[in-house]
């Protein structure tokens, strides 16, 4: 199996929990959607999505998380024998932690600087692969008026508040469910965690961990545990654990103003 994938992406960070979980080897490729590879015609050409993450297993290629994670799940039982872990109560939550898209809520609390930055370099990025290969003219254009929708919507600030609605609604019935059991579905660590731990990350990273998280104990409690999980450590913690995140950030900084100094898209 191949990945494709990045640390920040939150999507990538869900399948690579589950791999790690169930044990999976699998060949990682990097694909830094702030400096634009995603808008590699190579990448588009396997993914018009240009959406991370990709599971490529021989002629398979999978770029929606869900039929990505399920995929995973078939593949274990069908190496380790037994059924399918994936019960109606871990499905439900699934699908109510794939319904929040974390699109909105992260930019909208990133600094309007950084994010117009990014967003413009990425936008130029595509205007360059799109001469290098005009047979996916049409794709590269539906992805710069993806860009340009995007800054509409976060313009919006009814928009913003529904995205922070629904997460705090999902975390609430999260804190809910843990006054009950250990894990958000049960008392077995399931795909539903897999897929729940890196929203928690998302809002550390963004350093909105004591207004979305402190606030509400048991959830606290459960993303302290969870952190000491290795699968936890090998996705999240190595690149984001402490002063970490400010060495991936600078990183990828230093690339994005360096390219654009020399206009190297």
């Amino acid at each position: 199996m191949q990945l494709y994938h990045h640390p920040y992406s939150l999507d990538s960070q869900k399948v690579r929990l589950v791999l790690e979980e169930k044990g999976i080897d699998y060949t990682s490729y990097h694909v830094n959607p702030l400096t634009g590879k995603h808008m590699d015609s190579s990448f588009f050409r396997m993914n018009p999505s240009s959406k991370l993450p990709v599971l490529q297993n021989g002629s398979h290629i999978i770029y929606q998380v869900m039929d990505i994670i399920q995929y995973i799940e078939r593949v274990t039982v069908s190496l380790n024998g037994g059924e399918s872990s994936i019960s109606n109560e871990v499905m439900l939550w699934m699908q109510q932690i794939e319904d929040w898209n974390p699109k909105i809520f992260t930019l909208s609390h990133i600094p309007d600087k950084y994010r117009l930055f990014v967003s413009k370099f990425v936008r130029r990025v595509a205007i360059a692969r799109m001469a290098d290969a005009p047979d996916l003219a049409s794709i590269y254009h539906a992805k710069l008026r993806e860009a340009y929708e995007t800054e509409d919507k976060l313009m919006d600030p009814d928009l913003v508040k529904q995205s922070e609605q629904k997460l705090n609604k999902l975390l609430d019935e999260a804190e809910t469910q843990l006054n009950e059991t250990k894990y958000i579905a049960g008392e077995d660590f399931t795909l539903a965690d897999s897929m729940f731990i890196p929203i928690l990350s998302r809002l550390t990273l963004l350093n909105l961990e004591k207004e979305y998280i402190i606030g509400r104990p048991r959830l606290a409690e459960y993303y302290d545990m969870v952190k000491h999980r290795s699968s936890y450590k090998i996705v999240i913690g190595r690149y984001f654990s402490g002063w970490r995140k400010y060495r991936t950030l600078l990183k990828t900084i230093c690339f994005l103003c360096i390219r654009n100094m020399f206009r190297k898209y």
